[in-house]
């Protein structure tokens, strides 16, 4: 547990800190705070950004303060413009709240398994949908010049290309969150993304005006990798914290395939890892980075964080199983052979008494039985760890695993599973 640098100086060596507003230091150091972060439930599940500004209030509970994650039932009724050149699509009540019930358990699971216990999760529909309009504009709209509004970077971005009143009346909805907050639960700090800024310090703004009260803003950096893409996209697009839109498979490898340059970066931002652990797995990179030790760490630290241990043991296994080749077929479980068919090319054959080989390359890498023939002869093809020679085509039932899978390579890189059923 951190004892002699503050909560700033541990977000800052993690990579974690953006942004905040003047005299925040002192503000933490006077004694414990209550902060929130809010989510947006326009998605059914959220994504690996969203581990960003959740890592911080993890930290911040690590720091003896008090966290509030908020989900935004309420402000997804109108949509956030931040980081979007046109409109969302506004989606019905039933499902934001269906949407906001699955993030808050997200929330809810990965901040618990980062050690985040006594994290009070709340709704912003619970006040936001019975609030009047008229009341709205006295009580906040007031408090705002247009001018106030133009000037922020999320509205300046959709001048040219347009920006509707509901759009446009988003930053306020939020600057009311944080002051009801203020009030009724003691908050005085909102954390979140670099994006984020503008909704933030218009809360901040808020209190002040309204409530003649001193908040907050503390925000996270928006995640590039170290050539400049964008963080948490694939070719298959986004990499989701719902296992039925990202398995816990898919989930690992992302992390295992972390670029060397940014393994250790990623170390400090998105694990609970000690400095001294994280200092260790990045010198062992350094000496040797072929292992790739510490992508694995880092793979195996955030699959626990986001899907459990039981996951993330199994998602470890059956990456090693496949990038392995000294991995013994014979010591896999079933339920891993089962979680490999669903993540790698795989074929079933019912009622076979042994395993045509040449069916397997047909079907699991589309190579004709011609060419799959004359791979064989030439010892690019193994099966369960054994090279095949020669005219070998089939392998007998009593060669597989529990008489029922085969682990089939062809070349150095390609994999297969094959089951008799």
């Amino acid at each position: 547990m951190p004892t002699k640098e503050t909560l700033l100086d541990e977000l800052a060596w993690r990579g974690l800190l953006y942004q905040q507003t003047e005299g925040l230091a002192e503000h933490l150091a006077a004694g414990p705070v209550t902060a929130y972060c809010g989510y947006d439930p326009t998605a059914s599940s959220l994504h690996i950004g969203n581990l960003v500004p959740m890592m911080v209030l993890v930290h911040l509970v690590r720091f003896k303060h008090q966290v509030i994650a908020l989900v935004g039932g309420g402000t997804a009724m109108i949509g956030d413009p931040s980081g979007r050149s046109t409109e969302r699509p506004l989606l019905d009540a039933n499902a934001i709240d269906a949407n906001a019930a699955g993030i808050h358990a997200q929330l809810e699971r990965v901040l618990r398994g980062a050690g985040a216990t006594g994290v009070t999760m709340i709704n912003n529909a619970d006040w936001l949908r019975d609030v009047r309009l008229l009341d709205f504009l006295r009580e906040v709209g007031k408090h705002f010049s247009v001018n106030f509004l133009l000037a922020k970077d999320t509205v300046q971005s959709r001048l040219e290309t347009g920006i509707s009143y509901t759009e446009f009346s988003y930053m306020l909805t939020q600057a009311y969150d944080f002051l009801q907050l203020f009030k009724t639960r003691g908050v005085t700090l909102q954390v979140g993304g670099s994006d984020q800024w503008g909704n933030i310090t218009s809360g901040v703004e808020l209190i002040r005006r309204s409530a003649a009260g001193a908040a907050h803003a503390l925000t996270a950096p928006l995640i590039t990798t170290a050539s400049g893409k964008k963080f948490g996209k694939t070719e298959a697009g986004a990499v989701w914290l719902d296992a039925a839109l990202t398995s816990p498979y898919q989930f690992y490898q992302f992390w295992v395939n972390t670029d060397d340059a940014d393994v250790g970066r990623y170390l400090r931002m998105f694990t609970v890892l000690s400095q001294s652990e994280i200092k260790t797995w990045e010198e062992l990179h350094q000496t040797q980075p072929h292992v790739r030790g510490a992508q694995h760490r880092l793979a195996a630290a955030v699959t626990t964080l986001v899907h459990g241990a039981a996951a993330a043991e199994s998602a470890e296994r059956g990456s090693r199983i496949v990038f392995d080749k000294t991995v013994d077929p014979h010591s896999i479980d079933d339920a891993v052979f089962e979680m490999l068919s669903a993540e790698i090319p795989s074929v079933k054959f019912a009622g076979a008494a042994e395993l045509n080989v040449l069916d397997v390359l047909e079907q699991a890498f589309n190579l004709s039985r011609g060419a799959g023939k004359k791979l064989v002869q030439q010892g690019g093809v193994s099966v369960n760890g054994e090279k095949l020679s020669g005219d070998t085509l089939t392998v007998p039932r009593d060669r597989s695993v529990r008489g029922r899978w085969y682990l089939v390579r062809k070349g150095g890189r390609d994999i297969a599973v094959a089951e008799l059923a």
